[in-house]
């Protein structure tokens, strides 16, 4: 199992960090302009059992990725898996801590990948890079919409 984390410090108050990622076009904001996913379907909040439904485009191929939130509690945390996609596994989780009037948001994420051994290492290193790249985005817009 391959774990990656990204975490920044956002100068505001939980709710108002959780809150953001309430929203309903919350895909739309956070899905950085040159990455290949279209937003199919989106169903239910932030809760267990909300699922959402990606096309990601490599080329002339579009694979499907289907996930659903396994894990919630209010203004600390929320986890979505994936059911159906690109990966052997992937579990993403996304952290609120209080850090006096600020928060802390750290996403973290277990993924394999799908393939033996050398494949596995060969994408892993170019998979890292796209995660760095993408949560680096989505905590500079969390940090924009937030601490304004």
């Amino acid at each position: 199992m391959i774990k990656f984390e990204y975490s920044s410090l956002i100068k505001a108050p939980v709710n108002t960090v959780w809150e953001f990622h309430e929203r309903e076009d919350i895909l739309e904001i956070l899905t950085p302009p040159w990455q290949p996913v279209r937003i199919i379907e989106r169903k239910g909040g932030l809760e267990i059992g909300a699922t959402t439904k990606f096309e990601i485009n490599f080329g002339l191929i579009n694979i499907p990725w289907f996930a659903r939130h396994v894990e919630y509690e209010k203004y600390k945390l929320f986890t979505d898996q994936q059911i159906e996609g690109p990966m052997k596994l992937w579990i993403h989780r996304h952290q609120f801590q209080v850090e006096g009037n600020y928060t802390r948001l750290t996403d973290s994420i277990q993924y394999d990948i799908i393939g033996d051994f050398f494949v596995e290492n060969l994408l892993s290193w170019w998979t890292q890079q796209r995660l760095k790249d993408m949560f680096a985005y989505r905590h500079q817009i969390t940090k924009k919409e937030c601490e304004t």
